[in-house]
């Protein structure tokens, strides 16, 4: 199917965050308009991000014109309009919260999601081979994340498109981000943004010629609508 026919058929359109719809955790003004303009013409829009769920009801009073938030890099499903918060992976346990002490890592914990920094990468992955646990590092710029293997953006947007009956052809994904590939495997149309790195645009059907917000403005404006 070529692109256009690709984007004719579009029904949602997924977003990463920090680096997208966002700069220093705010949802840019132009990104926003651009999202409620979307709205208006019948698309349905996802939140597709690394941060904790607890966090984005603090940093983003926008979030109710989501159709759903895919939080903590696809092991929270929040769908705002029923108020539901759905826990879709396990969290890590104590055993290796206490192997992560015992190298000095720094850490912060969502409701299941474990959050660290890149130069801890090697202490990280040894806590992991310690504890004999089934966990999976994923990156993210500077940022490390550890869940359960086989979670990932990927399959938090899959569980929830099956809720909502929407198949993954008919959704956009729009990212930056190392974490972003997997999102990226979960969508038909998949949209880089000008800021994004390389690795994510050598995989994109679309790079955008502007960055972060306006980049999401821009695809919406000249592609969707």
């Amino acid at each position: 199917m070529q692109r256009k026919d690709i984007i004719l058929a579009l029904r949602m359109l997924a977003f990463d965050y920090d680096g997208t719809l966002a700069q220093g955790g705010q949802l840019s003004p132009n990104a926003e308009q651009s999202l409620l303009a979307a709205k208006e013409r019948g698309f349905q829009l996802g939140l597709v991000t690394g941060r904790f769920i607890d966090e984005l009801f603090t940093i983003c009073p926008q979030l109710g014109v989501f159709d759903l938030v895919v939080a903590e890099n696809g092991a929270i499903v929040h769908m705002p309009a029923q108020r539901a918060i759905h826990e879709i992976a396990p969290a890590p346990s104590p055993m290796f919260l206490t192997a992560l002490d015992q190298r000095e890592v720094p850490y912060a914990m969502g409701r299941v999601m474990i959050a660290s920094h890149r130069p801890y990468e090697q202490p990280v992955r040894a806590a992991i081979r310690e504890s004999g646990l089934d966990l999976s590092v994923i990156l993210n710029k500077n940022d490390l994340m550890i869940l359960a293997s086989g979670t990932d953006k990927a399959s938090g947007l899959q569980w929830a498109l099956t809720r909502l009956g929407i198949a993954a052809e008919a959704v956009a994904g729009v990212g930056d981000a190392e974490n972003d590939l997997a999102l990226f495997r979960a969508v038909g149309l998949r949209v880089a943004v000008a800021n994004a790195l390389d690795v994510l645009k050598a995989e994109a059907d679309l790079v955008t010629r502007t960055s972060n917000g306006s980049g999401v403005a821009e695809f919406i404006y000249n592609h969707v609508l």
